[in-house]
């Protein structure tokens, strides 16, 4: 599943390699051996190795790593939510507006306006990988090893080490404390990111425990990872939210860095399930706010997907440009504006002819 490559349906125990993209950007992928397939737990063994040396965790086995969590939550599911955002993403879409969870490590930021200049992180950082200039920090990301001595460091938080890790029992704890809100509004838990089947393994262990104790599962998810990872974990899912960004295949390699065939194999299949589902197609200009394109996914969820419960179109935003630049990352949609009103009512309108529970939502002009 790299960069170029075909989503072939993957053999009964047997997984392709999974890409992992570093703080820098960079990708490492873990090999296979000619005719033997890598499972999913040597996949995450081996996600969990490189993590190892960073000082900010300690003993990461059976952790997840994640990069925010999101108490009362009304956008990613039904009710009241808590929203667990892990790290790590297959995909390279240009829109991601929340790149800090593309890398599956953690990454190093630097908050301008908290910033009071006492310089105690660089005398913390034994790589020299810090210096303070007129336009403020300076993050050599080469030399970081993030091991987080700079933000403890720092007095007023300006530096932030993005990424936390918790075990199955530590998360679960924390998110009961809100078990109240979800019973008495109908919410639960969704596990988002990045992409949370990065971190299958942590997810087919802590989805059964927030099951036991009643509350509802859902799963945001892009379906791009083979089919025997998301059966591992369905049994505890109420509810899918599937990203559906483009139908041609061509232009979703181009845009995402991945083709779609997988993707929409495992929507068919989890239709089949009986899986309840929410498509939720991120509506950017220049890439899916095409009509042809909007008319295709329509197609595909009204012929194709008869457990789908509702249709969000997600107004494009660009809320995700300052935290491109606390990761030094260029963003390519940096001059685009948000869309016309107009404009998402009218592919909404077009939409719902095709999907009745359509529905559209976000900023726009």
């Amino acid at each position: 599943m790299g960069d170029g490559g075909s989503f072939a349906p993957p053999i009964p125990q047997e997984f392709p390699p999974l890409p992992l993209r570093d703080s820098r950007g960079r990708e490492s992928q873990l090999e296979q051996g000619e005719g033997q397939g890598v499972g999913v737990r040597e996949a995450t063994a081996h996600f969990r190795n490189l993590l190892r040396p960073c000082r900010w965790k300690e003993n990461l086995e059976r952790t997840a790593l994640t990069f925010n969590l999101q108490h009362f939550s009304t956008e990613d599911g039904p009710g009241i939510r808590t929203t667990v955002f892990l790290k790590g993403c297959l995909l390279k879409c240009a829109w991601c507006h929340n790149p800090e969870g593309l890398s599956a490590y953690p990454d190093l930021v630097w908050h301008d306006v908290r910033c009071v200049g006492a310089r105690e992180c660089l005398r913390a950082c034994a790589q020299g990988a810090l210096s303070l200039t007129a336009q403020g920090m300076r993050i050599d990301r080469d030399r970081c090893d993030l091991c987080g001595a700079c933000a403890e460091a720092c007095p007023s938080g300006a530096l932030e080490i993005i990424g936390r890790g918790w075990t199955a029992r530590e998360l679960l704890g924390e998110l009961i404390k809100d078990q109240v809100f979800y019973e008495t509004s109908g919410g639960g838990i969704t596990f988002s990111g990045g992409e949370p089947m990065m971190q299958a393994v942590f997810l087919a262990e802590a989805l059964p425990m927030c099951k036991e104790v009643g509350l509802h599962v859902a799963l945001d998810t892009c379906g791009a990872v083979p089919w025997e990872w998301l059966e591992r974990v369905l049994l505890s899912v109420d509810l899918v939210l599937l990203d559906l960004k483009l139908i041609d295949p061509i232009q979703h390699e181009t845009a995402t860095g991945l083709p779609n065939d997988g993707i929409l194999e495992n929507a068919r299949r989890m239709a089949r399930l009986g899986t309840a589902m929410w498509i939720r197609t991120p509506v950017i200009p220049g890439y899916t706010a095409d009509p042809a394109n909007l008319r295709q996914i329509g197609a595909f969820i009204a012929e194709e997907l008869p457990t789908v419960d509702r249709w969000d179109l997600l107004a494009y935003t660009n809320l995700g440009k300052p935290k491109y630049h606390r990761l030094d990352r260029p963003y390519l949609l940096e001059e685009v504006p948000l869309m016309p009103r107009e404009e998402m009512e009218g592919l909404w309108r077009e939409a719902v002819k095709l999907v009745p529970v359509a529905k559209w939502s976000g900023a726009t002009r």
